[in-house]
């Protein structure tokens, strides 16, 4: 399982940032992609063969496959104790055999891997899927993945929804996106709200400040909690469906009151 539900990415790089990085979240991704500039990108595989983290809550995203990038960043991790890796750009599971030693969160952020991503989500060696849309929509040759109140446009709303069921579909979890306007405090906790509710496992993020935000929204309400409670203890010794509160109560619902419970 990954480790969350605050993922927080940190440039790989900054090695300064390390570790308060992971005191601040409850996974840590250290990024050798896009968060690393091109002439950066060798000073960053050092420091992170030399990175003091928790193999079990620390990420890896590194390049995309069949770049000489990915073929760097692959020499970098053997000298490192981490095996857990974000791919980025996934697109198909042959780019995932090269992953074999690896428990891999593909990243599916292009029209090919949200088009492909319940192949990529049954690849052996991927354990989630996460989306992005900023990648994505540029893809496609788009100009904003959001209105101008921030909600997603539609095109990234059905690469989301793909994504969390394809994942699902496959037996894996499923990251959510990051909220890029770290100011806007209250998009992220709808979006992340929604994220827990739908079934995401996680949520990623980009600075300290949205882990709090991101961990209160995955907790249930206490209102949530109590009539899970109630439900279920109501559920004992009923036969089949039944009425609750006004409700109609069946096994599916008892599940999400039993998920309710465990998030707790």
């Amino acid at each position: 399982m990954i480790a969350g539900p605050a993922l927080l990415f940190c440039p790989a790089d900054r090695p300064d940032r390390y570790g308060k990085a992971a005191a601040a979240a409850d996974s840590v991704i250290l990024d050798l992609e896009d968060a690393v500039a091109p002439g950066d990108k060798a000073a960053a595989r050092t420091h992170l063969a030399g990175a003091d983290l928790d193999p079990d809550r620390t990420i890896v995203r590194i390049n995309p496959a069949e770049t000489v990038e990915f073929t760097l960043d692959l020499d970098a991790l053997r000298a490192s104790p981490f095996r857990t890796v974000m791919l980025a750009k996934a697109e198909d599971s042959a780019a995932l055999d090269a992953l074999g030693e690896y428990r891999v969160i593909a990243l599916c952020e292009t029209p090919g891997g949200v088009e492909n991503a319940g192949a990529v989500a049954r690849h052996p060696s991927v354990i989630g899927l996460m989306w992005g849309a900023e990648d994505l929509v540029a893809g496609i040759g788009g100009r904003s993945s959001r209105f101008d109140d921030g909600r997603y446009r539609d095109v990234a709303r059905y690469a989301r929804s793909r994504v969390l069921i394809a994942a699902a579909a496959a037996g894996k979890e499923a990251i959510d996106a990051v909220h890029l306007d770290i100011a806007d405090i209250e998009g992220l906790a709808l979006e992340a709200t929604d994220a827990a509710a739908s079934g995401f496992a996680a949520t990623a993020c980009i600075h300290p400040s949205q882990v709090g935000v991101i961990r209160q929204a995955y907790a249930p309400a206490d209102a949530d909690v109590e009539w899970a409670e109630a439900v279920l203890a109501e559920a004992v010794g009923q036969p089949g469906v039944f009425r609750f509160r006004g409700r109609m109560i069946d096994e599916p619902v008892l599940r999400q009151a039993r998920r309710t419970l465990a998030a707790r």
